[in-house]
């Protein structure tokens, strides 16, 4: 197993201000308002799969149709300003579902940290899973019960139910977003403690974690977020999810010496 002295070489290599103009967090990194923020970085994370190139190219023409203005374009969404906007799963009538339904978080229950805060606070036992598990649910349950009938599998497939099993990366992505703290993180909101954050895992990640050791589990689903966030915690308990830096960059960068 690789080591917590190189995994925290790793972060302090990669968790710099020169990272963010590769990742999708420099979407959000636009903006200056708070709820600019959250709901950038929100429709970032949606968009946020498959070729990086690619959905750069489409984050920048969707924002390019809300003017920069991401309070404002949600606030007065209308569907036809989308034309024929869609991005692989996800086709126009996703976006205007998932837009609609964000209008009305906005206008009338409070926003996108009042949803998650809302689930994470309300948990059936105070276990640390059944926290994210409230938090993610409640978060797909406010935007499925308000979904038209012909919401398609890209409205599902932006926004997924925990109760799948799947890894909820973007989710986790977006939480880190906001809750860790700067350089290249928000730090927005205080309902939750870095402590408590689940690392972000896709393909990429479970296998360079496999590959240091961290992970044993075999297929990329909850349960394995959960082994490796229990595992990077014991490396560092206040801040576990700062080691996606490590891994994200153990992965990408050929120079960096792969001997444990």
């Amino acid at each position: 197993m690789i080591t917590k002295e190189k995994m925290d070489l790793l972060v302090k290599k990669y968790e710099v201000a020169n990272f963010i103009g590769s990742d999708p967090i420099s979407i959000p990194h636009r903006f200056n308002d708070k709820k600019d923020i959250e709901i950038s970085a929100f429709i970032a994370s949606l968009i946020a799969y498959g070729s990086r190139k690619v959905f750069f190219f489409f984050l920048d023409e969707l924002f390019k149709i809300a003017q920069d203005e991401p309070l404002n374009f949600i606030l007065n969404f209308q569907p036809e300003i989308l034309g024929d906007f869609n991005y692989r799963f996800g086709k126009v009538n996703d976006f205007s579902e998932i837009f609609k339904i964000m209008r009305n978080l906005y206008e009338k229950d409070g926003g996108l940290e009042e949803l998650f805060k809302y689930g994470y606070t309300n948990p059936q036992n105070n276990s640390l899973n059944e926290k994210w598990y409230s938090m993610l649910s409640s978060v797909s349950d406010y935007f499925y019960s308000r979904a038209a009938n012909d919401a398609g599998q890209g409205f599902y497939f932006m926004i997924p139910h925990p109760k799948n099993g799947g890894a909820m990366k973007r989710m986790c992505m977006y939480l880190r977003w906001m809750v860790r703290k700067p350089p290249v993180d928000f730090g927005i909101w205080n309902f939750i403690s870095p402590s408590e954050l689940l690392i972000p895992l896709d393909v990429h990640v479970a296998r360079v974690s496999r590959e240091m050791g961290l992970l044993s589990r075999k297929q990329n689903h909850f349960k394995a977020v959960l082994e490796l966030s229990e595992v990077l915690r014991k490396f560092d308990p206040e801040d576990p999810s700062k080691y996606d830096f490590a891994m994200f960059g153990y992965g990408v960068d050929s120079a960096v010496d792969k001997e444990f």
